[in-house]
């Protein structure tokens, strides 16, 4: 019953956080909009009916029930058609999804403060107000990285030996078990045991594991001489790394694809130790970094989303497995979030600490996804304001008169293709994280 009521905690701040991003989020397009004069009729977190709201200075702030997202009601999104009104009154589908959008557009529009419209602000204000939002999100994320690196720390391995090996099976051996006859690990050999901390290799101090790595793998066949603290006293012994085979790790710490989808190997040194891990706290230029190597990442999935969407439906409709660092919807974020606090040999803070970093990443997702150039996304109307920019300063420099504003509400249908694409996308991620989810433990 307990494990049941971490799960469900785990979820709930999941959607508690995912509410007080969107909110934020949204906080960071109202901002600059009223700064800016914008009339702003509506500040909604959530979609569908309204669960409660109330009304200040001119704004509607409110909950929907369905907390997926958030919007602010700017008034005149879409400028006015250029030219004659009749020319758009048209029975055809597209067309009448842009009149109808103008219309809508036109309704926000109160008589007499036509100069509180959106399109009426300059380029570089509405660029402003559409970026707000998604860099509120960075701004979380960044606050979010910090707590987690700096505050809670991140496990990390020390110069602690965490296991010796008995003996030594290439990377691509089927058996886990030593068997007799396999060769001897020579830190085995050699009588090292957990617990003891390498102090030197060859007279050489070490203070990260990575140079223990580093000098191993290029020892192949010379001999080594380990200095030990072992319980406060020091301890000397020589050992001599066999050339075995190693899977080959990139920078990340992940295993390396060869181009026919194989695993790499390398012939390298290696005398079969592991790393205790040990919790330490980071220093505040490793915050910046991290954040960036997520936003690498979330880009990666999104240039490469057209094959990951096959490979989730052909693990969702087929015997396949779902890739880990694949896309997931929030109800796979709310499923790991559950199993992260039902964990019970996990500490509570660590606990804490791997759900405050899963909401840092789904901050840095929303910050990336938002500044696709498409509508009705926020880099969509970022897009339209610096494509008006460069189509004015392009036409004064040929001595043209001012184009006016870009007609955005020609986009609305295409608009509507994404939204359809983006629905089928949810669905299909949703159902592919409730028939075959991916699980971290």
């Amino acid at each position: 019953m307990e494990t049941v009521l971490l799960y469900i905690v785990g979820i709930l701040v999941v959607v508690v956080g995912l509410v007080v991003s969107i909110a934020l989020h949204e906080l960071g397009h109202f901002v600059p909009a009223k700064l800016f004069g914008v009339r702003v009729g509506q500040f909604m977190v959530g979609f569908g009916r309204t669960m409660v709201s109330w009304r200040r200075g001119g704004t509607e702030y409110g909950f929907k029930w369905i907390p997926l997202g958030g919007y602010i009601s700017m008034a005149g999104m879409y400028p006015p058609a250029a030219g004659s009104a009749e020319r758009y009154a048209t029975t055809g589908f597209f067309q009448t999804l842009v009149q109808d959008a103008r219309s809508a557009s036109a309704d926000t529009i109160v008589e007499g403060e036509e100069h509180r419209s959106f399109y009426r602000l300059a380029v570089w204000k509405r660029v402003i107000v559409m970026l707000g939002g998604p860099l509120m999100n960075l701004v979380i994320a960044v606050v979010l990285y910090a707590v987690v690196l700096m505050g809670f720390g991140i496990a990390q391995p020390s110069t602690t030996i965490g296991s010796v090996n008995e003996c030594v099976l290439p990377a691509t051996s089927e058996r886990q078990e030593c068997a007799p006859g396999d060769p001897l690990a020579p830190g085995a050999e050699a009588g090292l045991l957990p617990g003891d901390r390498i102090v030197a290799i060859d007279g050489a101090p070490i203070d990260e594991w990575d140079a223990v790595l580093t000098t191993v793998r290029d020892a192949a066949g010379e001999p080594l001489d380990f200095t030990l603290d072992r319980g406060g006293s020091a301890v000397s012994t020589t050992l001599t790394p066999l050339l075995t085979e190693r899977y080959v790790i990139d920078e990340r710490g992940q295993l390396v694809e060869g181009a026919d989808g194989e695993l790499l190997t390398q012939q390298v040194g290696f005398i079969g130790i592991g790393a205790a891990f040990e919790t330490a706290q980071q220093p505040a230029s490793e915050v910046l970094p991290a954040v960036g190597d997520n936003i690498v990442r979330v880009g990666e999935i999104i240039l490469t989303l057209p094959q990951r969407m096959i490979d989730v439906a052909e693990a969702a409709f087929g015997p396949g497995e779902r890739d880990p660092n694949g896309p997931i919807s929030v109800v796979g974020v709310g499923r790991i979030a559950g199993e992260i606090a039902s964990i019970d040999t996990l500490p509570v803070v660590e606990r804490i600490s791997a759900l405050t970093g899963l909401l840092a990443s789904l901050n840095v997702a929303l910050f990336v996804f938002n500044l696709i150039p498409l509508l009705p996304l926020d880099g969509g109307h970022i897009a339209g304001a610096l494509f008006e920019g460069a189509r004015r300063r392009l036409w004064a420099l040929f001595g043209k008169p001012d184009p006016g504003p870009v007609d955005t509400a020609k986009l609305v249908p295409i608009t509507l293709a994404v939204v359809v694409v983006l629905g089928v996308m949810s669905a299909l991620l949703i159902y592919a994280d409730i028939v075959k989810p991916i699980t971290l433990f």
